[in-house]
């Protein structure tokens, strides 16, 4: 398979990507659906090899995280065939763990695919974070210069000003003509 040929389309990765508790996590769902699994034959075979998802691998989402992500992706409840247990979000080392249990000729390239995609999302991310700094460090530039620039300004429009009072308290020289 070439480089940029894949099973599963980088986007359809990417939409598979949250950011919860400040990490990118894949839900066991997603992750079960894109390595062609069952939910909970990916969460069993997890289960069985615990010594293998310590907590920066893996973790089990609060039930105030999993209501905020119904409400972005609209989720049937639990009354009507919903799920029953709260998600397990896997981190970028919990995918390649999850991919080594299920041992597929699908779930090592598809896990290959969504390294790739995390790789991608982190660069992005960090150009991001590199553009913020840039635009910070111009901003705080700016303002240091600008408001330099308005001090000279009022100086010297300060010395125009004085230009043109009548001096005070100087002697005239010549004669009037009142």
């Amino acid at each position: 398979m070439k480089k940029d040929e894949s099973i599963i389309p980088s986007e359809r990765i990417e939409r598979s990507i949250y950011i919860i508790r400040g990490r990118k996590v894949i839900l066991d769902q997603d992750l079960a659906a894109l390595y062609g699994a069952e939910t909970k034959n990916l969460n069993k075979a997890v289960s069985r090899n615990k010594k293998r998802f310590p907590e920066d691998f893996i973790f089990k989402l609060t039930k105030e995280e999993w209501t905020n992500l119904k409400f972005q992706f609209g989720t049937s409840s639990s009354d009507w065939g919903g799920r029953r247990k709260l998600p397990m979000a896997f981190t970028e080392h919990g995918v390649v763990m999850a991919a080594n249990l299920l041992k597929s000729d699908r779930a090592v390239t598809i896990s290959v695919e969504i390294v790739r995609t995390f790789i991608r999302l982190r660069e992005f991310f960090s150009s991001q974070k590199e553009m913020s700094k840039e635009l910070s460090e111009l901003k705080s530039f700016l303002l240091k210069h600008s408001n330099k620039t308005n001090r000279e300004f009022q100086r010297v429009w300060q010395a125009i000003e004085k230009l043109t009072e009548k001096p005070k308290n100087q002697r005239q020289i010549g004669f009037s003509l009142d």
